[in-house]
């Protein structure tokens, strides 16, 4: 798929890949395209190359961003994509309660790192910080710093 050896860099060989994937059809407008993590994982390539296919695509207007939603197919101003009822990030976090209180996730053991989110939701990393900020700032989780996050002890966790 990629030329590594090429005269063209690896960012605009995914932009192009991109590129026809819209103009064939294959994401339509308002559609998600892949995340930064998946063209990452599916080219082998440091998220850094990511990011400059999406900004070279960006700038063209074949897709735009919203932030802690994702990244689309088309224009915003043509946005035909239904908003979400409920925040990426938000949804991240009440899938963490629900192990958590299904017994999943333990108190006073770690939750899993933000790489592992990241990887396990699809999701920019901003994302999942997004969502550990809630699950701290009520109470679920604390952190330990140079440790990590950990499940709170269960008498301290919120009340449903």
């Amino acid at each position: 798929m990629l030329d590594h050896d090429g005269d063209t860099h690896l960012y605009v060989q995914i932009a192009e890949i991109i590129r026809q994937q819209i103009l064939r059809g294959d994401l339509a407008p308002g559609h998600a395209v892949p995340s930064e993590a998946t063209i990452q994982s599916e080219f082998g390539v440091a998220r850094t190359t990511a990011r400059r296919a999406f900004h070279l695509l960006r700038e063209e207007g074949l897709i735009y961003t919203v932030q802690g939603e994702g990244t689309f197919v088309g224009p915003p101003s043509e946005a035909a994509r239904e908003p979400r009822r409920t925040p990426l990030y938000r949804q991240i976090a009440n899938d963490l309660i629900d192990r958590i209180r299904g017994g999943d996730l333990r108190p006073r053991r770690p939750v899993p790192s933000e790489t592992t989110l990241v990887q396990q939701y699809d999701v920019a990393r901003e994302t999942v910080r997004k969502a550990i900020a809630v699950l701290r700032e009520e109470g679920w989780i604390y952190t330990v710093p140079q440790r990590g996050s950990f499940v709170s002890p269960e008498d301290e966790q919120p009340r449903s």
